[in-house]
C-alpha cells in the first residue's frame, strides 16, 4: 500500500508542475491593426508616417491572473496596461500613439502579476 501512495504523490506532483509551466504567452506581436481579436500583420519596423502601433498577446492557462503590457522607450517606461485574464486562452492587446521624435527601439514586456517577465518583444520606429 505505501507504494500506491508514492505513485499517487508523484503523479500529483507531476500534474501540478506541468500546470505551473504550461502558463505562457503563446503568441506575441506588434501589429498596425486588430480585427476580430486577431492581429492583421506583423510589425518589426514602423515608419514615422504611422503613429499608432498595437501589441497583441495570446495567453494560455493564466486564468485569474493579472498580466501587464509594459511599453518602454529606451530605459523609460512610457505606458503600462493591466489585463485581468478571464479564460484558459485569452487574447489581449494594448496600443501606443507615437510621436515622430520618438524614433528608435521600443520594447514591450509582458509581465505576470508578480512582475516576472513572461515575454519581451522589440520593434524599431524610424
Amino acid at each position: 500500500m505505501p507504494n500506491l501512495y508514492k505513485i499517487i504523490l508523484i503523479s500529483c506532483s507531476a500534474l501540478i508542475t506541468s500546470q505551473l509551466w504550461a502558463s505562457e504567452v503563446t503568441r506575441a506581436q506588434f501589429t498596425t491593426q486588430i480585427l476580430d481579436r486577431e492581429p492583421v500583420d506583423m510589425v518589426i519596423t514602423l515608419s514615422t508616417d504611422q503613429t499608432q502601433v498595437n501589441y497583441f498577446t495570446e495567453l494560455t492557462d493564466l486564468t485569474g491572473h493579472t498580466v501587464t503590457h509594459q511599453w518602454l522607450y529606451g530605459d523609460d517606461i512610457m505606458f503600462e496596461k493591466n489585463f485581468q485574464v478571464g479564460g484558459a486562452r485569452w487574447r489581449v492587446w494594448s496600443s501606443k500613439t507615437l510621436q515622430p521624435g520618438w524614433t528608435g527601439r521600443w520594447t514591450v514586456n509582458t509581465l505576470d502579476e508578480d512582475r516576472s517577465l513572461l515575454k519581451t518583444q522589440v520593434f524599431e520606429y524610424q
